[in-house]
């Protein structure tokens, strides 16, 4: 295999505002564009030529990774003017494909953290001889996922919609977001319209007697779809509980990006980084967050489990946990933010102007 589609065209809505100027996965996570995480970990599993399916903001994936030589790839890009699901995506670029007929075609989404062996579900599409084969995860509550229930061999046997009695959930197995196809499935797949490989494709091939094969890989995996997921998933990659070969520096308590000054009595740990040109100052406290390029931590500060947006200031001695702070957003001086509050790009919240207990401190 030696070819791959990234499907990076979803809007990220649920990532708002993290979302507002970056598409999903150009968010850094780790200190790099997420997507970077996931080009390396393809890169490493032999893949050398890779069509990215963009759409929103798909300006700015180009300018940022180029024709992928940098990164030991060949990239190309293809837009889509309206958008056309997962499905409907993986036609849309079928044409830049160069594999045979017969050839697997890896085909990934680009929001999902995962240590899945490449290699080994290659192996597994190639020794069954499927159409198309799929990475499963179990998960403990899987009533919020479509599950994917396979016989002894491993064959899918259906895709079933979100449990809603208990009576429903059969399998703890649910797609994990990454496919083998046989190249020729790819063509079947109808152009020029939407179209959901979970809810259209994968179905209908069933329906017609395909072999649809599922490998099940219950390394890490996460969905960053949340801001909370998106969180944890950074720290996950610095403390090194996630692998990837792109981390700009070593895996630890923390990771400080070049150019970004931390005082000597701040305390980052919980897998923190700190983006290009950030400032820490004296006396903060920070644990399990990221800090984009440019942000300002003001003195005493205490950020848990939280995203300070590119630009965005803290103010002096505000406490903020598990919340999203928009690029170029000031929080003043003395706030108490928690529980998942996003503050949006350019706002501005007075100091002593926000807290959820009587003392802050």
């Amino acid at each position: 295999m030696t070819e791959a589609i990234l499907l990076v065209g979803g809007k990220g809505t649920r990532l708002r505002p993290l979302t507002v100027h970056t598409p999903k996965p150009m968010v850094r996570a780790a200190g790099v564009p997420f997507l970077t995480h996931q080009l390396a970990r393809a890169k490493a599993a032999g893949v050398e030529h890779i069509v990215l399916a963009t759409s929103y903001l798909a300006e700015v994936f180009e300018p940022y990774f180029g024709d992928g030589s940098s990164l030991g790839l060949h990239l190309e890009y293809v837009t889509e003017e309206e958008p056309l699901g997962t499905g409907g995506a993986i036609r849309n670029v079928a044409s830049r494909l160069h594999s045979g007929p017969d050839e697997p075609v890896l085909v990934f989404n680009g929001d999902i953290l995962t240590g899945l062996d490449i290699g080994a579900l290659v192996r597994t599409h190639e020794s069954t001889g499927a159409d198309v084969s799929l990475h499963l995860t179990k998960v403990t509550d899987p009533r919020a996922y479509g599950l994917v229930p396979t016989d002894d061999t491993g064959r899918v046997l259906a895709f079933l919609e979100k449990p809603q009695t208990p009576e429903e959930i059969v399998t703890d197995q649910i797609n994990a977001g990454a496919y083998v196809f046989r190249r020729s499935v790819i063509d079947t797949i109808p152009a020029g319209r939407p179209v959901s490989v979970e809810r259209e494709t994968f179905p209908e091939l069933l329906a017609t007697g395909a072999h649809l094969q599922g490998m099940v890989d219950s390394t890490y995996w996460l969905d960053l779809g949340t801001p909370a997921a998106f969180v944890r998933g950074s720290a996950d990659l610095v403390l090194g509980r996630a692998p990837s070969p792109a981390i700009p520096g070593r895996c630890g308590d923390r990771l400080i990006l070049p150019t970004a000054t931390v005082a000597p009595d701040a305390k980052l740990t919980g897998g923190t980084v700190v983006g290009e040109g950030a400032f820490v100052a004296e006396g903060a406290r920070v644990f399990g967050s990221t800090i984009l390029p440019g942000a300002v931590i003001e003195p005493g500060a205490v950020i848990t489990d939280s995203l300070i947006g590119t630009r965005a200031r803290v103010g002096t001695r505000s406490v903020l946990t598990d919340t999203v702070i928009g690029d170029d957003a000031v929080i003043g001086a003395d706030n108490e933010l928690r529980s998942g509050v996003r503050v949006w790009c350019n706002a501005h919240i007075p100091p002593a102007s926000v807290r959820f207990s009587s003392d802050a401190s």
